[in-house]
């Protein structure tokens, strides 16, 4: 049995002040590298004549960087800390938007984005949970449900204001300012308000990193979050384009996927009842069950009112998920090699939201619509809930 390592002590005015500093710069990280590429896509197609896909495979391929690219940077984490690895992220980030802003053709594009991959991985959420993990400890699961609930109004504000930048100007002068802004928020913000210093994690005979990586507990939740990951952002992108095959005009479409935001919203409020109330690996398998059975339903169920009920009920599944997995790793194996731990996690979840909208078109366009889509990618995802069952370690003190 592995001793329990010492925790951080319970949150402080020093750690609210850590908290609402990665509440801001997440928002606007994600805002700003994520977000406005959806609003100004369509845009950027079109100025450049480079193709949608092809615009589109840029980014993806900084999403798949950041994946590869998040397991060295977990490693630093654990030793030091968040400041030094969150400020050079954001510097990263605003030069990496220049360079796409600047790119004078195709293959400039594309480098551009694989740049602004590594500053991801080292702004969005991975560094910032591990960062709560370690300076909140045993109240981290609260902190990590502030930080998801606050930051997942980067859509919320960044995508209008995106689009209001875009109707007075061309989408290279909307990116100029937005770098701009993260340039101004989120450098000072990471510089100043994680100057706290990194508390050490003491533990006796923990298992080497490396060798729980390689254990049939960890490659289990890893295969499980991969193939959930796949299904949950698959939904989120053909949504509409199956409402759209059911006569459902976009408006209407559109609203039930904001609905389904709203249901994250709801999933991540009631996530520390659940923790409460039900063991790590048995909560696990319930929530990707719970997305197989909502992503399954999608492409069964025809009426309007129907499927945005089971839209919203996706959402709370999307919403809990995202607190799972960053609460997997410590409930597990504890918070010793947690940077290291999940950021192996992390990266296929990152390479599914990469993948996910191509792979829902190209299996719709394989099955002859998305019903059937949403169906098999329902199947993924109870392979999913399946292989969670296996993912309690041999031997640990953390895992219920």
């Amino acid at each position: 049995m592995s001793p329990r390592p010492a925790q951080a002590p319970p949150a402080s005015h020093g750690l609210r002040w850590v908290l609402t500093t990665l509440c801001v710069t997440e928002i606007t990280s994600w805002g700003v590298l994520y977000y406005a590429f959806t609003v100004l896509s369509e845009q950027i197609s079109a100025d450049t004549g480079w193709s949608a896909p092809a615009v589109t495979a840029a980014f993806s391929a900084g999403l798949v960087t950041a994946a590869v690219v998040g397991i060295p940077v977990g490693r630093w984490l654990d030793r030091v800390g968040p400041r030094w690895i969150m400020t050079a992220g954001s510097v990263l980030g605003c030069l990496s938007v220049v360079g796409v802003v600047a790119a004078p053709n195709y293959g400039s594009f594309v480098a551009a984005w694989i740049v602004g991959g590594v500053a991801m991985s080292a702004v969005f959420y991975a560094p910032a949970f591990a960062a709560l993990t370690r300076f909140f400890g045993a109240d981290a699961v609260r902190a990590l449900t502030v930080l998801t609930l606050v930051a997942g109004f980067a859509s919320t504000v960044f995508a209008p204001l995106t689009a209001a930048l875009s109707a007075q100007m061309d989408w290279r002068r909307t990116y100029l300012v937005l770098a701009l802004l993260m340039a101004v928020i989120t450098v000072p913000a990471h510089f100043f308000g994680l100057r706290r210093p990194w508390p050490p994690v003491v533990a006796r005979h923990v298992e080497s990193p490396t060798h729980t990586v390689r254990s049939g507990a960890f490659v289990a939740l890893v295969a499980a979050f991969a193939l959930a990951g796949l299904a949950s952002y698959a939904v989120i992108a053909n949504l509409v384009p199956l409402m759209s095959q059911r006569g459902i005009g976009t408006g209407a479409a559109a609203v039930a996927l904001g609905l389904g935001g709203a249901g994250q919203v709801l999933g991540r409020l009631g996530y520390q009842t659940l923790v409460r109330r039900v063991g790590v690996v048995p909560r696990t398998v319930i929530i990707m069950a719970g997305i197989a059975a909502t992503t399954a339903l999608l492409g069964m169920f025809t009426a309007y009112a129907a499927l945005v009920a089971v839209a919203i009920g996706a959402g709370v599944m999307r919403g809990i998920m995202t607190l799972l997995q960053a609460t997997a790793v410590t409930e597990r194996w504890g918070a010793t090699h947690y940077g290291h731990l999940s950021a192996y996690l992390n990266a296929p979840i990152m390479i599914a939201t990469a993948v996910g909208p191509f792979v829902g078109a190209a299996l719709a366009s394989l099955l002859g619509g998305y019903a059937a889509m949403f169906v098999v990618l329902g199947a993924i995802a109870a392979a999913g809930a399946l292989l969670a069952a296996g993912s309690r370690p041999r031997v640990t003190g953390w895992s219920r």
